[in-house]
Order: structure tokens, then C-alpha cells, then sequence
């Protein structure tokens, strides 16, 4: 199980993504699931992924290596899209490419053919833009209204984004709400776990401002969680109880 989150916001995008991969109760492995390509001053752009490991790999793969442009037959690789619609076309082609080569071993398998990615960044002095790439290929784009994607279990980590985040929110603001809503979806989900990896890209920079992963026992994010955690808790017991049932007035 996976959880990553996108936030773009009026000064730029945070991305968010858990490591955790497994195959049952027994089978709990570490994996980076959120990638970045840069050139710094040219592009910035950041992958995170969840589905199944090795289409995911695999895609990652083919976009360093390329993937035939229908248009002119030469390989393109992320390294070489021209703007983010593009580039974003580029990852959609590379899923479909991977299902047409695995496709039927999957089905012999009796598999699934799961994959999503949020893709996020710039391109020299284009827009930045965050998209969401469902497992055929096809994609959406974030918009000012909704200034948020998610992929993953999505679920827990949802109510905090929905209350908290507007494209006018701070974006250091965004990502401590992006971790409150990444610890949300850890406590309820055991497939999702430590180490977190993340990163924070200002508009019209091309390259990072903040690249980390979050260890276990890290003290900002276990504060995090405790501070989040007691604030539920005050703002449980200073809510007044419902005025239902015997004497209530």
C-alpha cells in the first residue's frame, strides 16, 4: 500500500510520498517511491508512484531510456518534453507501452495491471503543473479550486487537505498540513510507514529548494504527530456533547 500527495499552491509545489511496499504481513520492504529529474535553472520535475512495483519500475525506466514519439519515431525521454502537457503525455505513453509488454502475463497471472503517478514541476519558464496519471495513461491536472492530488490510500489522509489547504496557503503551511495528513493515513493504515520522502519547489527556480527523507524517531515529525494528536483530542473535549436522550435540554 502506498500514500503520496501533491500540493500546489500560489508559491509552489510540495510532494509527499511513504516508502513502504508489501506483499503480505510477512513481506514489508522499503522502497522510493517519489523520484526527481532535474537540470537545474532548465527543469524540475518530480514522480511519485504507487501500484504494482515493477510496472512502476519499469516505467520509470522507460522514461530515462525513452519511449517512440508517434509523431516523429525518435525516442523521447522525460529529459527531452518540451513543456509538462507534454512531458506528462510522455508517462502515459510509457504505462501503455509497459501494459502492452506485460500484458499478458498478467492475465495469466491472473494480476491486476495497477499503477497511478502525480507528476509535478516545471519546465523552463512554463506553467508549473501537478497531474494525476491514472493506469491507462490518461490524466488530470490540479486546479486552484481543489490545489491537491492524491494517489494510494488516499482516505484517511483527505479531511485535513479538504479543511486546511487553499492555492493561497503558505507553502511551508502546505507541507506541515501535507505531513499531518500523511501521519492521518499512517495511523489507520499499517501498509503505509516511515521513511517519508519529500520535497518542496518553488515557482520559477527549476530546481529544488528541499529534498528529505523523514527517518523513523525524527524529532520534528514525531512532535508533529504528538502536537496533531493532543489538538484532536482538546478539540473532542471542548466540543459540547449532542442534546439527545434522556434529559437533555
Amino acid at each position: 500500500m502506498t500514500y503520496c500527495v501533491g500540493i500546489l499552491v500560489e508559491e509552489g509545489l510540495v510532494m509527499i510520498a511513504d516508502t513502504r511496499t508489501n506483499a503480505g504481513l510477512d513481506d514489508i520492504s522499503t522502497y522510493r517511491k517519489l523520484h526527481m529529474f532535474t537540470k537545474p535553472g532548465e527543469r524540475v520535475l518530480a514522480l511519485a508512484s504507487a501500484g504494482n512495483l515493477s510496472v512502476t519500475q519499469s516505467v520509470l525506466s522507460l522514461l530515462v531510456e525513452g519511449v517512440e514519439d508517434p509523431d516523429t519515431a525518435k525516442l523521447e525521454t522525460i529529459y527531452d518534453a518540451p513543456t509538462m502537457f507534454r512531458a506528462a503525455q510522455l508517462i502515459g505513453r510509457a504505462i501503455r507501452k509497459v501494459r502492452a509488454i506485460e500484458r499478458a502475463g498478467f492475465e495469466a497471472a491472473q494480476l491486476r495491471f495497477e499503477v497511478s503517478f502525480l507528476f509535478g514541476g516545471q519546465i523552463g519558464d512554463g506553467p508549473m503543473r501537478l497531474y494525476m496519471i491514472y493506469s491507462a495513461g490518461n490524466f488530470i491536472a490540479c486546479s486552484q479550486d481543489a490545489p491537491f492530488l492524491q494517489i494510494g490510500e488516499h482516505k484517511y489522509g483527505k479531511p485535513i487537505l479538504d479543511r486546511a489547504v487553499t492555492f493561497r496557503t503558505d507553502i511551508y503551511d502546505a507541507l506541515k498540513v501535507g505531513l499531518v495528513s500523511m501521519d492521518s493515513t499512517m495511523r489507520s493504515n499499517l501498509g503505509v510507514g516511515l521513511p517519508i520522502d519529500l520535497t518542496v519547489i518553488r515557482r520559477n527556480i527549476c530546481d529544488t529548494e528541499v529534498l528529505h527523507r523523514i527517518e523513523a524517531g525524527e524529532p520534528y515529525f514525531h512532535d508533529l504527530r504528538e502536537r496533531w494528536s493532543a489538538a484532536l483530542r482538546a478539540a473532542h473535549r471542548a466540543i459540547p456533547r449532542p442534546p439527545y436522550g434522556p434529559g437533555a435540554k
